[in-house]
């Protein structure tokens, strides 16, 4: 995604501000949450692992209606939260937006933490 070299460019370069470091982070993380291809991993009757369909972003399930209730159902019951954080690290591709969106995420505090900024 564009939003996260541009992210990058902008740690790096230190051209850019707090402000865009910011709303660079936002972006990467909501393509994270929303729009990044990864496994749905809804809970599926007689299948330890989940749904293997393919998914958009990590908390969003497959075209099957009913999973996407599913996986938004897990975070919000207790019981279920350890499953859904189980299956952010279920494979390669699910890790690596995993590790993006943390990133962002951290990237997005430390741009407006005093002596960290960039400028």
């Amino acid at each position: 995604m564009i939003a996260a070299a541009l992210l990058i460019a902008a740690w790096i370069n230190r051209a850019a501000g707090p402000v865009v470091v910011a709303t660079l982070s936002a972006l990467v993380l909501i393509w994270c949450f929303f729009q990044a291809p990864v496994m749905c991993g809804a809970p599926v009757r007689g299948r330890k692992d989940g749904c293997r369909n393919n998914a958009t972003g990590l908390l969003m399930g497959c075209h099957i209606r009913q999973h996407r209730w599913q996986k938004m159902k897990m975070l919000v019951l207790r019981r279920q939260v350890r499953e859904f954080c189980s299956g952010l690290f279920s494979d390669g591709k699910a890790a690596l937006v995993t590790l993006a969106a943390v990133g962002s995420f951290l990237s997005g505090i430390v741009a407006f933490i005093p002596g960290m900024t960039l400028g």
